[in-house]
Parts: structure tokens; C-alpha cells; sequence
């Protein structure tokens, strides 16, 4: 029986959890071939097929990165499609697999650039959880990487900067933290109180240069 009739859309339900328990279920069994078969839906042309695989997808990654990260190509094919949630699907699936898959993902660094560029909150969220990721492999793609980081921390919305400053902060080498540190500081007078006691905990991981106001 095909696992597709466990999908949410198929079962005209409109929560994750029948999307999450196949997940649970083809992950737990390490069912290559029913994951394949989820996989090969993300094309189908019915989008709500497509939106559903992509959840189910993204919950055997959190589980299991290994079972998903072979998809890769796919997940990059997503960040071009019309289906906006196919797009952030990609991405936010990108991500999971990203320590495994770094070599492949720096060499779509522009496409992923301009995925975050182009999309929602929930694509640059997980596209700069993507490159910060990759960018702390190896020095090569973190002094690729983190320009765009930095600058990215720099211009983005300032009920942004938390989540992007604690994603970027793995990326953060000798070499680069008091560029990091001094454009926390900067923007910290413009967040709110709860904002700055986030970048108030990251400024604490280098000891005496945390903002005190």
C-alpha cells in the first residue's frame, strides 16, 4: 500500500500529525523505500501532495539526518519552485543535512543566497542556519560564507537579529568574533527587552564584551 494515502491532505486533515507519524514510522523502520517514495512526491502535481511530503521529509530529517540527506538535489531543486512551501521546505531540509553535505551546498552558495534573498521569514531563517553551518567546517568556506553573514545581521529586521545572531554565532571564529561582537553591540539599543537578554547570553560566550546597558 502506498504510504502517500497517509498524508494529511489525503485523509482531508489540515494538522501535521498524520504527516509526522508516517515520519516517525519510516524513520523508525529506516524504510528506505518508503522514504523514496515520499521523495519522488515532492514532484507530484498536486501541491498539496508536494507540501505534505515535504513536512514528512523535514521530521525523518530532525530525527534521522542520514535517512534524507542522499535528497539533497531535490532540496535544492525546491528553492525554485512556485510552491512557496515547497521553497521553505527545501531549505529548512537543507539545513538538517547540512554538516553532512557541506562540500555540495558551498557550491550552490549564490542559489541559496538568493533563496533567502527572495523568500519568506521561514526560508532566511533556515538559509542562514544553512550557510552558518557550512561555513564553520573549515576556513575556506567561512571566510567565503560570513561576509554575507555579517552583513546580513546587519541590515536584517531587529526582531531578526536574535535568531540570526545565535544561527550565525557557530560560524564565529578567532578570526572574525570582533567583527561579530562590535555588530551585536551596535544593534542592541534598538531591540526590546527580551531581544537584548538573547544577545546579552551570546556576548557572555566572549568573556568582558558583553553590552551592559
Amino acid at each position: 500500500m502506498s504510504f502517500i494515502t497517509q498524508l494529511a491532505c489525503m485523509q482531508n486533515r489540515r494538522d501535521e500529525a498524520p504527516n509526522k507519524d508516517l515520519a516517525r514510522q519510516l524513520a523508525e523502520n529506516k524504510d528506505i523505500e518508503g522514504i523514496n517514495e515520499i521523495a519522488i512526491n515532492l514532484w507530484n502535481k498536486d501541491k498539496n501532495i508536494q507540501s505534505d511530503c515535504a513536512s514528512v521529509l523535514e521530521e525523518i530529517g530532525r530525527i534521522n539526518p542520514e535517512l534524507i540527506e542522499n535528497y539533497f538535489p531535490d532540496f535544492f531543486k525546491m528553492l525554485s519552485g512556485k510552491n512557496n512551501r515547497l521553497v521553505w521546505g527545501g531549505i529548512i531540509n537543507l539545513s538538517l543535512v547540512a554538516d553532512r553535505k557541506p562540500e555540495e551546498i558551498f557550491n550552490k552558495f549564490d542559489e541559496i543566497v538568493d533563496a533567502i534573498e527572495k523568500g519568506s521569514v521561514i526560508t532566511r531563517d533556515g538559509g542562514i542556519k544553512t550557510l552558518a553551518i557550512v561555513a564553520s567546517v573549515n576556513e575556506k568556506y567561512n571566510m567565503a560564507i560570513f561576509p554575507f553573514l555579517i552583513e546580513h545581521l546587519k541590515n536584517c529586521r531587529p526582531k531578526d537579529v536574535p535568531q540570526h545572531a545565535e544561527s550565525i554565532m557557530r560560524a564565529v571564529t578567532s578570526k572574525n568574533q570582533d567583527q561579530y561582537i562590535d555588530l551585536l553591540n551596535r544593534r542592541f539599543d534598538a531591540l526590546s527587552s527580551s531581544q537584548q537578554r538573547r544577545i546579552r547570553k551570546l556576548l557572555r560566550t566572549f568573556k568582558g564584551r558583553e553590552k551592559t546597558q
